[in-house]
């Protein structure tokens, strides 16, 4: 029996409701919400007062809907958190033009509906642990800054010599503030009991080193929740995506429909595990005696690595070439 839903269309600083009611196509509706805890409380009253006992589903928007999705299940709410493709693909199949925050929630609710009727991969949500969060503020902010600091080096390479100076400076300063935040990052991983014990499992796996384990824990949160390292796969978009129609078949290509941060931390632990990972080397080798082209053998390796760390993260123990070889 399929539950009652509410939308919610989540932006940086409101929300908007809505709630389907029979008959088909009238929803009950509240709009613009302040995204805050006093937004919160007031869609808390305004569910039980209307839909009491109904599961929510919003659209997974960067942080923005986190706080009101921990919120609710603090609260008792089933809440599903959906990935924004999957959401527009069900816009195209109704060939849907409307594009407003009022008209995206209910979309929100009937794509839920319809994704509870058959088989499908949407699963209640779990908030991240507060050690999660902070891990994941940490390594986003660490992104930022070398993302910083490779851009005052890429201009370095180009500028005149009367402001090399105030780059170079620049550049000492971000390099001092990843340093702290790289021992930060490895502080709060050693204070937290959980994420000790699955750095030290994911470190296990040659080409995994002490940083892309923080960020595959920062990046995925537990990887427990994944009950299919396919699953995994799709999160980070390094599931496959097949191209064929009729007789013609194109090449296969990585979806990057998932966490962009996630795929981009594991290209160069791949580089690594493809010359001392004996399991990893293997496939490595394996598609490019076959003809397929280094950078889909490359990607396959990529996939093998998240595929290995759900496997020891599952299992609890560490890294085994044996078993990973069979």
């Amino acid at each position: 029996m399929t539950e009652s839903m509410v939308g919610i269309d989540v932006a940086k600083a409101t929300f908007d409701v809505a709630a389907p009611l029979e008959p088909k196509g009238k929803y009950r509706t509240k709009a613009k919400l302040p995204n805050t805890p006093a937004g919160f409380t007031l869609l808390s009253d305004w569910l039980d007062r209307h839909v009491p006992g109904a599961a929510v589903c919003m659209e997974a928007t960067g942080v923005y809907h986190e706080a009101l999705a921990t919120f609710l299940v603090e609260r008792g709410v089933t809440v599903y958190v959906a990935n924004p493709a999957q959401v527009a693909a069900y816009a195209k199949s109704e060939l849907s033009r409307t594009k407003t925050d009022h008209a995206d929630a209910k979309l929100i609710a009937r794509f839920a509906m319809a994704q509870l009727q058959v088989s499908t991969t949407l699963r209640p949500w779990v908030p991240p642990t507060p050690a999660q969060r902070k891990l994941r503020a940490l390594i986003h902010r660490l992104n930022d800054l070398e993302g910083m600091r490779q851009m005052e080096r890429n201009r370095l390479d180009v500028s005149d010599q009367a402001v090399r100076g105030s780059i170079a400076d620049v550049m000492e300063t971000l390099d001092a503030q990843i340093a702290e935040l790289k021992k930060e990052i490895d502080n709060h991983i050693d204070s937290d009991p959980d994420l000790r014990r699955d750095a030290g499992l994911l470190t296990s796996i040659p080409g995994i080193g002490e940083l892309t384990a923080a960020f595959m824990l920062g990046c995925a949160g537990d990887l427990r929740r994944f009950d299919d390292p396919r699953k995994l796969d799709a999160f980070a978009g390094m599931n496959p995506a097949i191209r064929e129609s009729g007789k013609w078949v194109g090449q296969s290509r990585l979806s990057k429909l998932g966490h962009a941060l996630l795929r981009a931390k594991l290209y160069m632990p791949a580089m690594t595990a493809i010359r001392h990972n004996v399991a990893v080397r293997a496939l490595f080798d394996r598609l490019v005696a076959r003809g397929k082209p280094r950078k889909l053998a490359l990607g396959a390796a990529m996939r093998k690595l998240l595929h290995l760390a759900w496997g020891v993260i599952r299992s609890g123990k560490n890294f085994d070439p044996s078993i990973a070889l069979a």
